[in-house]
């Protein structure tokens, strides 16, 4: 979340919050973050963590990624129904990988020491390039 003392007015927190769930694309995505640099000044980490989580959202749609639930332990992926991912891949990757892991016929598991959100999100990154 934006840290009470980087923005301190509640309403225009929650103005940037709906912003920033309508970022469609990286250039927006870009745009609010050169706007909050230029109205409160360099982000501190939570801010910057609800920016990459952002930034990881959009980059999952184009996997037909629609939710992710990510902790220190594990990470789980819901699918779209008919993702525009081959399903041999991630097949293949449940087979090849360790802790990877099929939870129903539209959800990917991955089970993995992830501490902070540095290290989910390179574990979503390569992913991502996998599935590619």
């Amino acid at each position: 979340l934006l840290p009470e003392d980087y923005c301190a007015d509640i309403h225009e927190r929650l103005v940037l919050y709906k912003r920033l769930a309508n970022c469609e694309t990286p250039d927006e995505l870009d745009a609010m973050h050169e706007e909050l640099i230029d109205r409160f000044g360099l982000p501190p980490e939570p801010a910057r963590c609800l920016l990459e989580t952002h930034r990881l959202r959009i980059e999952s749609k184009a996997f037909g990624i629609s939710r992710i639930d990510a902790g220190p332990e594990s990470l789980i992926l819901q699918f779209i129904p008919n993702p525009p991912v081959d399903p041999a891949k991630i097949i293949k990757l449940v087979q090849t990988r360790k802790g990877y892991k099929l939870s129903g016929p539209d959800r990917l598991r991955i089970e993995a020491a992830m501490p902070d959100i540095a290290a989910r999100a390179t574990k979503l990154r390569a992913l991502f390039k996998d599935l590619s």
